[in-house]
């Protein structure tokens, strides 16, 4: 194998991904963005939730909310619901592993904040439990999804926005994740603050 080759068909496959995901997502982005935009002017908070590396994006995201993305500016309402470990393994072990995140949005959620629910599948148990109590809770969501949008995007309802990646390959749609959710971070900071100088 030439791994020099193999390098560059992996960029390629990246880059052609992104631009496939350009002729479909700018919308969504848009609208998701405009969602927690208005959730955070009105005091409210986004928490995040996924499984793996979609944990460590929801992590990502709300270390760019809470600290600051690319200026200097307020901190923002943003709670990762895959970080604590002591909550995470409790529930887990009185209850299941699908009710680690419900069990937090019910108990830290109000009607106002927005759920980033991610799962590269759009089948995770877990976080569509997590959906379920959103929506009784009166909280919207932003869900990021990849291949067909799977059990997830049936459980949307307006103004709820998915982000669904048109690629199969787990680690193209986790890149354009990444990418999405810089565009969140970006646009909700111009909404709140402003154009960057």
């Amino acid at each position: 194998m030439d791994m020099h080759a193999r390098v560059t068909q992996l960029f390629n496959d990246s880059i052609a991904t992104k631009q496939a995901a350009l002729q479909t997502l700018v919308p969504s982005i848009v609208g998701a963005a405009q969602l927690m935009a208005k959730a955070l002017k009105s005091n409210h908070k986004i928490m995040s939730c996924g499984n793996g590396g979609s944990a460590a994006d929801s992590q990502h995201f709300s270390a760019e909310l809470l600290n600051r993305f690319e200026r200097e500016r307020a901190p923002l309402a943003g709670i990762a619901l895959t970080t604590d470990t002591s909550t995470l393994t409790s529930i887990s072990n009185d209850y299941e592993y699908n009710e680690v995140f419900s069990k937090q949005v019910r108990a830290l959620g109000q009607s106002g904040d927005v759920l980033l629910a991610i799962s590269t599948s759009g089948n995770s148990p877990n976080v569509m439990r997590a959906m379920d109590t959103a929506h009784e809770k009166g909280i919207h969501i932003v869900a990021l999804t990849g291949r067909d949008g799977g059990k997830m995007a049936p459980l949307l309802r307006s103004p709820d926005v998915e982000i669904r990646v048109p690629a199969k390959v787990t680690a193209r749609i986790q890149e354009v994740h990444l990418l999405a959710l810089h565009c969140l971070c970006d646009l909700i900071d111009e909404q709140l603050f402003g154009p960057a100088h």
